[in-house]
């Protein structure tokens, strides 16, 4: 039996483009092909003080979830003082247990794991060191349990400014750095800080309060609509904190000062020793 020489070089081409695009396909498109969302397998964990805090960065947490990674909000106090101008709220018990269940239908609207800790609004401050100091070593010392338990890719809290200088935002922070630098295996996890660039802060003391040179922010993290609409959804969630009236453009606009992007501060480690302050 005789074969064309011309058909049989065409079905070897044709066999080897075919076998050229699978390969393509599962070096470059597995994710793609077997459904596997871009971020699975890796870990974020995000700490903020108070229940609503997290609406800072909730348009990310709500894409990372939706691309695969394993999102964690840990919220630190109670919010027993969280009264506002909106609702007529008393201070105490009464209200921890509203801002339980709000954050709670927060974080599922985002995709989140919740850990809500049980510590004080104010972190006792005002029962001076006898109060406040074994309170605040307390929240150090479960935050480093969670951090060993969880073993995160990555760490998201407040910067030294806190957002709004609030206490609390900044003893959170401050803590979880702490924990960060006290680890010994701190190459294995990356912690960012929340950020706002000066450029978007008018007010010449809020941009020395709560702004940073954007030369800093050098993790520029954008979210969809899809995204945003989550954290609207999530923000909502907080009624006991918020102006009832929002609607979601209004809220949308607020977000889109930022150009619907969040900004981060990588913690930068020294890359070699030195023997002077000036070098």
């Amino acid at each position: 039996m005789k074969f064309n020489r011309s058909i049989i070089l065409s079905i070897i081409k044709q066999a080897s483009m075919t076998l050229l695009v699978l390969t393509m396909l599962m070096l470059f498109g597995s994710h793609n092909v077997l459904g596997q969302k871009p971020y699975e397998g890796k870990s974020i964990l995000a700490v903020f003080a108070h229940p609503d805090d997290e609406s800072t960065i909730a348009p990310i947490l709500a894409k990372y979830s939706r691309e695969g990674a394993k999102v964690t909000l840990v919220i630190v106090t109670d919010g027993r003082y969280g009264v506002n101008d909106f609702h007529d709220h008393i201070a105490g018990e009464t209200l921890v247990v509203t801002r339980k269940e709000e954050m709670k239908c927060a974080a599922e609207k985002l995709g989140s794991d919740l850990i809500h800790l049980e510590y004080h609004d104010q972190l006792k401050a005002a029962e001076g060191y006898d109060g406040h100091v074994p309170h605040a070593r307390d929240m150090i010392l479960e935050l480093k349990g969670i951090v060993d338990k969880l073993q995160p890719d990555v760490l998201i809290t407040w910067g030294p400014d806190g957002g709004s200088t609030h206490m609390d935002h900044r003893l959170v922070g401050a803590s979880v750095t702490q924990v960060y630098l006290s680890l010994d295996r701190p190459s294995s996890v990356s912690l960012f800080y929340y950020g706002t660039p000066l450029e978007n802060i008018e007010d010449a003391d809020s941009k020395t309060l709560r702004g940073q040179n954007k030369k800093y922010l050098r993790t520029t993290i954008a979210y969809s609509d899809e995204d945003l609409d989550k954290a609207y959804d999530s923000y909502k969630c907080h009624y006991s904190q918020i102006d009832p009236t929002l609607t979601k453009q209004e809220f949308k606009n607020w977000r889109s000062k930022n150009e619907q992007v969040i900004y981060l501060r990588k913690f930068e480690a020294p890359t070699k020793d030195s023997e002077s302050v000036f070098e």
